[in-house]
């Protein structure tokens, strides 16, 4: 198996701070590990063995979000979307970011090695 890594995608049209993001990068590495974990376990065994790489990268808008998640979605990689609490800078229901993975890094780039870091 090559290397497995996890993609957080970020939507910077929110104009979250920084904690605020931090939080919600937070979020969907732990929902995206926890979903990983439970339907396949030996990707995530090997990501847990291999140091948890994470790479969080950025879209502009939620039309972008939703192309990502449909081209992961077709590539059949598992995914969890974060929707705010709205308890402090954002609406509530408001969709934030997504987690990609933990997957096989040939098949995560296929959706996301041209999006650009945050």
């Amino acid at each position: 198996m090559g290397s497995i890594k996890q993609v957080i995608v970020v939507r910077k049209d929110l104009r979250m701070g920084v904690g605020k993001i931090a939080a919600q990068v937070g979020h969907a590495c732990v929902l995206g590990a926890e979903k990983v974990r439970k339907s396949r376990r030996g990707w995530y065994d090997e990501w847990e063995r291999s140091g948890q790489e994470k790479v969080v990268v950025k879209v502009s808008s939620l039309s972008e979000l939703e192309e990502i998640k449909k081209h992961v979605i077709s590539l059949d990689l598992p995914w969890s979307v974060v929707t705010d609490a709205g308890h402090t800078q954002i609406e509530p229901g408001t969709i934030t970011c997504m987690s990609v993975g933990p997957a096989p890094e040939e098949i995560i780039d296929k959706v996301t090695k041209n999006l650009k870091l945050l």
